[in-house]
């Protein structure tokens, strides 16, 4: 619904009036221009917008319509989002909105967001249609060289990269014949932060304390390898983000992430990007593992890697490690002994490594473990854990360096540093 407060004498567009005066707009703006211009330059985006006011004007006389100038502004503005923009969505992308980290599109046409610092979801009115929906996305993948289509029913892609929003952000959708509802793909956007992320932010948030950043802070500089845990949008990407800053500001740094998400603000930092095809593609895929591989053909000080999801990617990282490159990657665990034995698993299941190797490769291959998890609406480290270097039974063990007091409220949160002396298997 078309909302707006009537002025006295105005006249009310009605549903149906807006959407023909929007195709038929649109219909004429985009024959005149030739399609519709992505991220135009500001002498253009003045022409079309020039050209949109005389269109509008000239449908409304065609109804002899009158409405109040704050309903013709916000018609004119829908039209520049559709057609140089990114429609609806650009209502929720900076720099209209900077609050929000994830947004949600379900297939029965709910849409919702998630909040900066925030662990729920919320719903969130609007007026977009399926069609509208599809467009947008359309316009999202197209110069990307990908589509959703019933052959390939999901896509994974990148939001692109504007002046208010460099860093982008990850898409994920999938379409209406694999997601039943009303028309709509289901669509996820994480969206990435708009700066390098500053570790005296997570002490504000109360993610950690001093202490424990000193502690990190050290890890990082001495070279320490370092695998940070927690489940889903638990902050696994923005603490290793925060970390980064204390990298040695000489060290060469390679990056291999799927997508690339973590922002870095140096120049001596080299990015690899793994690249996904849909099945059937005459182009190879890029994956995690071959990026490592390259990587150490690159020279580095530190390796930097994006969420571990599969085997191969945990047992090319391990190896790396342990041939004495220090670094950093995220996964996704619930505990300490959770990540040892799901990246042990991994191994296993697509590799093929035994049980005793693979244990063996993550105690060689990691010096520290970060524990996060959500709690309320906070995201905080639950434990600081060193790794320990000899198997009990086969099975990596670790000492703990410092633990959340899980009894305390999440607003006021309280961490005990450990003596460092408790050894602990997964079978404690």
């Amino acid at each position: 619904m078309f909302n707006f407060v009537p002025g006295a004498g105005s006249q009310t567009l009605d549903d149906d009036t807006r959407r023909a005066i929007l195709m038929t707009v649109l219909d004429a703006a985009n024959r005149e221009f030739m399609l519709a211009l992505r991220l135009p330059t500001p002498e253009q985006r003045a022409l079309v917008q020039a050209r949109v006011t005389t269109l509008v004007h000239g449908e409304l006389r065609k109804f002899t319509l009158t409405p109040d100038t704050p309903v013709i502004e916000a018609l004119i503005t829908d039209l520049m989002r559709r057609l140089t923009g990114l429609g609806f969505l650009d209502a929720l992308l900076p720099p209209v909105r900077t609050d929000l980290s994830e947004i949600a599109i379900y297939s029965t046409g709910l849409f919702q967001v998630m909040r900066k610092e925030q662990t729920t979801w919320e719903t969130i009115p609007t007026t977009a249609d399926a069609g509208e929906v599809l467009r947008v996305l359309a316009l999202i993948l197209g110069p990307q060289s990908k589509a959703l289509t019933e052959a390939t029913p999901e896509v994974r892609a990148k939001l692109p990269s504007t002046e208010a929003n460099p860093a982008g952000g990850r898409v994920t959708a999938l379409h209406p014949c694999i997601v039943p509802g009303t028309g709509y793909p289901c669509i996820n956007i994480r969206l990435f932060e708009q700066k390098p992320v500053l570790p005296e932010w997570l002490l504000e948030r109360k993610q950690m304390t001093q202490e424990m950043m000193d502690y990190l802070k050290q890890a990082i500089a001495s070279g320490q390898r370092i695998l940070i845990c927690g489940s889903t949008s638990s902050g696994k990407t923005t603490l290793l983000s925060a970390l980064c800053n204390f990298l040695p500001p000489q060290w060469r740094t390679v990056k291999i992430e799927d997508p690339s998400e973590i922002w870095i603000d140096r120049p001596n930092i080299q990015t690899i990007e793994a690249r996904i095809v849909p099945p059937g593609s005459e182009v190879a895929s890029y994956t995690l593992r071959h990026g490592v591989d390259v990587a150490m053909r690159l020279s580095p000080d530190y390796l930097i890697v994006g969420e571990v999801r599969d085997g191969a990617a945990a047992l090319a990282l391990l190896r790396a490690a342990s041939s004495g490159h220090p670094g950093s990657c995220t996964f996704h665990a619930e505990s300490p002994a959770d990540a040892f034995e799901r990246m042990s698993m991994l191994m296993g299941t697509d590799c093929g490594i035994s049980d005793r190797r693979a244990s063996q490769n993550v105690v060689s291959g990691l010096d520290m473990l970060v524990q996060l998890s959500k709690r309320g609406n906070r995201r905080q480290v639950t434990s600081i854990v060193k790794v320990d270097k000899k198997l009990r039974s086969g099975e990596p063990r670790y000492i703990p360096v410092f633990r959340l007091d899980e009894d305390t409220d999440p607003e006021s949160p309280r961490w005990t540093r450990m003596a460092e002396q408790q050894v602990i298997s997964p079978a404690d």
